[in-house]
């Protein structure tokens, strides 16, 4: 396939002040409007400007005062935000980050529904399992559930909102005033669902959305996340921190969806790019150092327990990093935790050196360089087959992403691999996926 006929996709990955640990400490970081939607605003629109695919938004359901005291570690719910996002924006996609672990299937269907509604068609799902304690505890728990029994869960969960999507019939409305018929209540459907963790009567009390449900995304990139996405995701956001790597998880992935009988070239895979612009690159170089002369190492081993669901707070930051449980023992993020050992292991990282480099993308791939070098990259990953597009993580937002913008993105439109205009109105339209069909009518 030449890359004329094969378009990348890019989403922006809207994370507070940017994806440094300490962007918001940064000069040019506008902290002061991290709860002012006018902020979110301004970049969804620079994102609808450039023809982006989407808006995503992370989420994490818990904090700490110690998170806190060295990070703005807050954030707008995400199904709340990207509502109001759809009233300033008109194409550009909204995908929301809502756990399967802490959250009910009727209410996140509902949601997501009316997410569709409210923005003509352009709602995505991004479903976790979520993975730390410090969030099992405010949702009645001492500790999060195991990791396979999480994505067991989640299947189940997932079922249940497919099942409420498609309660209601595309065509059920009728609104006939003379007969006074609202709706065909033939073609509205009582869902009762039994489960191992659900009981669900339906229907939903929304009918039928513009994309009939949301597009599906997935990020997890363990054994078990790897099916979970291979059987349901349209989408699939992940972290590598080689080209290597990235390739051999697109074909390990691609093969498995289409053993589970689905067409590999309707699941997208997006892994994350983590990036610094500068002039020159040895600009954007010394743009990457300053940043990690603001860090906090003891707020970022506080950061790096969590992600592994290990207390690493009192090692030696000039150790290397010790030995962990096996990862199958992790129950908390294990594909986020193998990266993040295999990155120590195999460049020899003290804990130190370690920390700066997950400071800038959390475990994603980072690179610092010219608007050409970026662009170099993404298109090298792009035609050998390790990626779809990008989940575009700017270090510093309001630094960083204008450049991205104004410079990467036209060149990648320069070398044809980057639409110019949208074609449609709806994220799967972007995505070029199918609307699926009705699961009950099809019974």
């Amino acid at each position: 396939m030449s890359k004329l006929s094969r378009k990348m996709h890019l989403n922006i990955f809207l994370y507070n002040m940017g994806h440094h640990e300490v962007s918001w400490r940064h000069p040019e970081s506008l902290s002061n409007q991290l709860m002012n939607f006018s902020y979110y605003k301004q970049l969804a629109q620079k994102a609808e400007m450039a023809k982006m695919d989407s808006i995503f938004l992370a989420d994490r359901i818990s904090t700490s005062p110690n998170a806190v005291d060295n990070g703005p570690l807050i954030s707008y719910e995400p199904t709340s935000l990207l509502s109001a996002l759809a009233a300033v924006t008109d194409r550009i996609g909204l995908i929301a980050t809502v756990s399967t672990s802490f959250n009910e299937p009727y209410n996140v269907a509902r949601r997501f529904s009316s997410l569709d509604f409210l923005s003509n068609g352009r709602a995505g799902w991004n479903i976790i399992t979520s993975g730390t304690d410090s969030e099992a505890q405010n949702f009645n728990l001492e500790e999060i559930p195991e990791h396979a029994k999480r994505y067991k869960k989640a299947k189940e969960f997932l079922e249940v909102t497919r099942k409420l999507w498609d309660s209601w019939e595309d065509d059920a409305i009728l609104a006939d005033k003379v007969n006074g018929i609202f709706a065909d209540k033939h073609k509205v459907h009582e869902i009762q669902h039994r489960g191992e963790f659900f009981k669900v009567r339906g229907p939903l009390n929304i009918p039928s959305s513009p994309q009939k449900r949301p597009v599906l995304v997935q990020a997890g990139t363990s054994e078990d996340g790897k099916e979970f996405s291979s059987q349901y995701a349209d989408a699939i956001f992940t972290a590598q921190q080689t080209f290597e790597d990235a390739r051999a998880f697109y074909q390990d992935v691609k093969a498995r969806i289409a053993r589970n009988g689905r067409d590999p070239n309707q699941v997208k895979i997006l892994p994350g790019i983590s990036f610094i612009i500068g002039n020159t690159d040895e600009e954007a170089k010394e743009r990457e150092e300053e940043l990690a002369e603001y860090m906090n190492f003891s707020h970022s081993l506080i950061q790096l327990s969590n992600r592994i669901g290990v207390d690493l707070t009192s090692v030696s930051l000039d150790e290397p990093l010790p030995n962990l449980p096996v990862i199958e023992e992790i129950q908390g993020h294990q594909s986020r935790s193998q990266l993040i050992i295999q990155l120590a292991q195999r460049e020899n990282l003290t804990v130190r050196q370690l920390l700066i480099r997950l400071g800038g993308g959390r475990g994603h791939f980072t690179i610092s360089g010219t608007p050409k070098r970026i662009a170099d990259e993404l298109e090298f990953w792009f035609l050998n087959k390790a990626a779809d597009g990008f989940n575009i993580m700017p270090q510093v937002m309001n630094r960083d992403f204008e450049p991205f913008v104004n410079l990467v993105i036209p060149e990648l439109q320069r070398r044809q691999l980057f639409r110019t205009e949208y074609t449609g109105y709806t994220l799967r339209d972007h995505y070029g996926l199918p609307f699926p069909k009705n699961q009950i009518v099809s019974e």
